[in-house]
């Protein structure tokens, strides 16, 4: 399992407004594309530089596919991270459904087991 990967994933298309509408669009697909063309690279600026040992495992592929935030957060990805790209990407929809904060709400009571619990580490 490689966190950073995860992590990566989660910070770059977070960040971009293109990436994050494919990613919301068709995740699947975007995945792809960004474990092709930004997923290998060193920094989000070098395209030369690039490693070949990152991948993500089976339960972690899936999460993200899925928008499992509670599956990614039980694996140890970044809860920060998690919980922007997620805002990002459902906070409209909620809002326009149940009012401002509601997807926040729906985050916190779908990680509510872990109330009064170590979290996963988020360490690398």
């Amino acid at each position: 399992m490689s966190k950073y990967y995860v992590n990566k994933f989660l910070y770059q298309v977070d960040a971009d407004p293109d990436l994050l509408a494919a990613y919301k669009a068709d995740p699947e697909a975007l995945l792809a594309r960004w474990e092709e063309s930004y997923g290998t690279r060193l920094g989000t600026k070098h395209t030369i530089e690039r490693t070949t040992w990152l991948e993500f495992t089976t339960a972690e592929r899936r999460a993200l596919i899925e928008h499992d935030y509670v599956a990614l957060f039980e694996i140890g990805a970044h809860f920060f991270l998690c919980l922007t790209i997620y805002i990002a990407l459902y906070d409209d929809d909620y809002a326009e459904r149940s009012g401002p904060l509601a997807f926040q709400r729906e985050y916190a009571a779908r990680l509510s087991h872990w109330l009064g619990k170590d979290y996963p580490t988020v360490a690398l």
